[in-house]
């Protein structure tokens, strides 16, 4: 294969790994705190001996967006939003995990945890506990809980030191290796919960571009492969 096959190859393997992007993202429309995500494509650039310099694309670089998604009230005693930057601080049996899904739920034990069963973390670090027989449960702004008006703990709300540094742990989940501090401006809004902030249409449209970049990418593949045969059937035909 020629060098035009294989710069085409790196171009068809980068599209594709933006259409599953793509399609994480729209399947994720409707998640709550999931953050939508695009492909970065970068480009390798070599000299070739005797010719002009070879060029490469390469998708392989997610990038998140941490815009804001809508809040939705839902009245439930446990569930929290965060409006402004920060996330909700969680404890996974991989370590701290950092989220902004906030649909929270008292365990058999007590521990405010998430849907997943990870317990929330207060502002030391600690697990939550919710006393089973609170008839209120009240949370303020700076993530203050108390339960008929005893305090029961503070919501850890942080926000990482490197946001780009920030990987994907699983759906709704980020480790941020390079620690986190206390957010300072943001607020916790209880009986809401934030909806991801995919904009569907804008993907669907992205959907339809990579596609077709993609089917132009194999048509020129396929006609690179009928020239190739072309070509060796002529020569040894001469032979």
């Amino acid at each position: 294969m020629d060098s035009t096959g294989y710069i085409t190859l790196t171009r068809q393997s980068g599209l594709m790994r933006e259409m599953q992007v793509v399609a994480n993202n729209i399947a994720n429309a409707a998640t709550a705190g999931f953050r939508q995500e695009g492909v970065v494509f970068s480009e390798y650039v070599k000299s070739v001996q005797g010719g002009a310099s070879l060029s490469m694309g390469h998708g392989n670089v997610r990038q998140t967006s941490f815009v804001q998604g809508g809040l939705e009230e839902t009245g439930g005693t446990f569930d929290f939003a965060i409006e402004g930057n920060g996330f909700f601080l969680i404890e996974t049996p991989d370590g701290e995990r950092l989220t902004r899904a906030g649909s929270f739920s008292p365990n058999g034990e007590g521990d405010l945890v998430t849907f997943d069963g990870h317990r929330v973390l207060d502002a030391g670090g600690a697990p939550i506990f919710i006393p089973p027989n609170a008839e209120t449960i009240g949370v303020g702004s700076d993530g203050t809980m108390s339960a008929d008006g005893d305090f029961v703990g503070q919501i850890a709300v942080v926000v990482p030191n490197d946001a780009v540094s920030m990987e994907r742990a699983n759906g709704v989940m980020f480790r941020a290796d390079d620690g986190y501090e206390p957010a300072e401006t943001a607020r916790v809004m209880q009986g809401f919960v934030e909806g991801s902030n995919v904009d569907p249409i804008s993907q669907l449209a992205r959907m339809i571009e990579v596609q077709r970049a993609y089917e132009m990418g194999q048509s020129f593949l396929d006609s690179e492969d009928e020239r190739v045969r072309r070509a060796m059937d002529a020569m040894m035909k001469s032979n």
